[in-house]
């Protein structure tokens, strides 16, 4: 069974592959044992997500991606597991600094923001090291290389 991924791309010739973007959800969601669960993607400038980040998070500034989880609805025709949505303003500031192509880092913020909507969190020490151990295991899923590695 395959994960039905709702994408959206708000950025107008953005040049972001959307089909290999949702052929690496598909993956994440797999490897996350959720494939046959449904998430929405959406992809935004840093207007957008500053303007979502201040009504949902009370946080006026831009940010690289959100995260909504959605409880599931009993007898729902999907299981939808909630939203993601990534700023690809700053996703490609991200990129640079980390001297990473664009898609690469579009894979980070998936899982992510994936590990979110699942219910990790990185606040305490505990939480950020499993967060982690699945973050580096769902980029081991998909072939990405880890950019966080530890010297």
């Amino acid at each position: 069974m395959k994960a039905t991924i709702h994408f959206r791309n708000d950025v107008r010739g953005s040049g972001v592959n959307s089909r290999s973007l949702k052929a690496t959800m598909q993956s994440l969601m797999a490897a996350a044992g959720e494939a046959g669960a449904a998430i929405s993607v959406t992809l935004v400038g840093d207007a957008a997500i500053r303007e979502i980040n201040r009504e949902h998070r009370g946080k006026d500034k831009a940010t690289d991606v959100l995260s909504f989880p959605l409880e599931p609805e009993p007898g729902a025709p999907e299981r939808l597991l909630g939203d993601i949505v990534i700023s690809l303003d700053t996703a490609r500031r991200q990129a640079a600094d980390y001297d990473a192509p664009l898609e690469r880092e579009l894979e980070r913020l998936l899982i992510h923001g994936l590990l979110h909507v699942l219910g990790h969190d990185h606040e305490e020490a505990d939480e950020r090291e499993e967060m982690e151990r699945e973050e580096r295991r769902l980029a081991d899923a998909i072939g990405m290389p880890w950019p966080y590695e530890r010297a």
